[in-house]
């Protein structure tokens, strides 16, 4: 018998809830029994428009919205592997994943038709599916695909039949494909079940896109318990705070530089985001400060941290409201490992490390993904001594709650001693004028690295590079301090999934220069 697949949870849903209203999407609404009918035509009319089989991959290039939401749920009811590409991809990247990938068909929406015709040429894409009303260079338009289809319910898939191959940001070489089949979507849906509490009475916002593994929640979970979805076409504080009033959002899930632009909005007031019930954040490090003034702001609001990476469908570790609200030394905490996930800290010669000790986060669980596409040597490195490799560093307590100290590839290693960026950067975030801080390292002939920080103010505020650094100094030991401070007045440059981009940070300063930290 086969449990872990999708159709054992839409399909139920969608029968129970048939007259509930499913989708809101601006004018679009659509109910449970409108969303299937929509979603079966669609997996039915990828054969026959657009030539399609179960096993071969649809890229989807396109802002959130029902669409993408449809096609998510056509391909986990067997219509075919869904790739979804990151809406900041370099031409160059872009080019690579369609003809890795060997992609055939590309759904895209006005905006991004140019983008994928622009790189046509250079890859195996034989029909381009333009979705919405606008227009762009295209095949063939989402609507005829629709109609292409009958509303019938397919074969189940396999368990292990691939569902989803999703393209990691390439911050190391180029993107790597992570192949990711039913079994492991749906072992995460139940991790997800046994510890946030959704129920058919949650409105749930898409605002991260949905090209992102942070998505996964909103796209499986809530339609299987009968809840609302509702979408921004990208994250927008004005219209999150409009969408939220219009339709009573009740739960979605944001990264913190997300939250500190909600809150930092003119348009901002506790009563507009007074519907929000249950908040999930993740992606990066959420500022202690940051945090605090969250949970002052909204001492009811459930608030859940995710931790996790493309590689296990975006979940590993919880930190729940009740932790939350406990406050002090568990808000610096990631967490502890969900059901059926193993976590371990690894040192340099791959030893488990004691409680307490700093090291590689390393895990187990059945929600990891097959493999990365064509990549076996990658594929084996990753998986080294039967663990995954997260390449985030981090510690262990007694109680098994995560903390997490940075990237390994973003840790500053300065006159012989780690220094972690995120330590620091919670320091200075706490600092009133702060608004974004990235800390990353630079050349220095007397460290090897020196600790520099790049800081963006709230307008109307000032700081100098002196009192930054007295600051931190009260808050972190000497030599984490910033020996250097950078003042922009342009936000720091961000990835699609709203994480700073450091790389791009350090690029100038070590142009021609080989880190010891790669």
């Amino acid at each position: 018998m086969k449990d872990l697949v999708y159709h054992r949870m839409l399909l139920p849903a969608a029968e129970r809830y048939a007259d509930k209203v499913a989708t809101l999407d601006g004018e679009f609404t659509a109910t449970y029994a409108e969303h299937l009918d929509r979603t079966l035509r669609l997996a039915a009319g990828l054969r026959p428009e657009l030539g399609l089989a179960s096993t071969d991959r649809f890229a989807v290039m396109a802002l959130n919205s029902h669409h993408y939401l449809e096609l998510y749920h056509a391909a986990f009811l067997g219509g075919g592997v869904i790739n979804p590409l990151n809406l900041r991809l370099a031409p160059k990247e872009l080019e690579f994943i369609l003809q890795d990938s060997g992609t055939t068909v590309c759904f895209v929406d006005q905006i991004f038709a140019p983008v994928v015709d622009k790189v046509r040429a250079q890859t195996s894409i034989e029909k381009v599916v333009l979705i919405g009303d606008g227009d762009g260079a295209h095949d063939v338009r989402y609507d005829a695909v629709l109609a292409a289809g009958r509303p019938v319910v397919p074969d189940e898939p396999d368990e292990d039949d691939i569902v989803i191959l999703m393209y990691t940001g390439g911050t190391t070489g180029l993107p790597k494909g992570v192949v990711i089949d039913h079994r492991a979507a749906m072992l995460d849906f139940y991790k997800i079940a046994s510890r946030w509490p959704f129920t058919d009475r949650h409105v749930y916002l898409h605002q991260t896109p949905m090209f992102h593994a942070a998505s996964f929640g909103g796209v499986l979970t809530i339609p299987a318990v009968g809840g609302t979805t509702t979408f921004v076409p990208v994250f927008d504080p004005g219209a999150v705070l409009d969408v939220t009033e219009r339709h009573g959002v009740t739960t979605t899930v944001m990264v913190p530089s997300m939250i500190q632009m909600l809150l930092d909005h003119p348009a901002f007031t506790p009563e507009r985001f007074a519907s929000m019930e249950v908040l999930t954040y993740g992606a990066s490090p959420m500022p202690t400060a940051l945090l605090e003034r969250l949970l002052e702001l909204f001492p009811d609001l459930d608030i859940y941290q995710g931790y996790g990476m493309t590689e296990n469908c975006g979940l590993l570790t919880c930190l729940g409201p009740e932790e939350h609200r406990v406050g002090g030394e568990l808000l610096r905490s990631a967490g502890r490992a969900l059901p059926g996930s193993s976590l371990s800290i690894h040192g340099l010669d791959g030893s488990i490390l004691p409680v307490g000790e700093v090291g590689e986060v390393c895990a187990r669980a059945g929600n990891y993904m097959r493999e990365y596409w064509n990549r076996p040597e990658e594929t084996e490195a990753v998986f080294a001594n039967g663990w995954y490799h997260t390449g985030d560093a981090g510690r262990l307590d007694e109680r098994g709650y995560l903390y997490l100290v940075d990237r390994v590839k973003d840790m500053i290693v300065t006159g012989g001693e780690n220094v972690y960026s995120s330590e620091v950067e919670n320091a200075l975030a706490s600092h009133e004028a702060v608004a974004q801080v990235a800390v990353i390292g630079i050349p220095s002939e007397q460290w090897g690295e020196a600790v520099h920080a790049v800081v963006v103010l709230h307008p109307g505020t000032t700081a100098d590079e002196e009192e930054l650094k007295a600051w931190a100094r009260e808050h972190i030991a000497g030599y984490k301090t910033p020996k250097s401070v950078e003042f922009r007045t342009e936000p720091l440059p961000m990835s699609g999934a709203m994480k700073v981009l450091k790389r791009e940070l350090r690029a100038p300063y070590w142009e021609g220069k080989e880190r010891m930290v790669q």
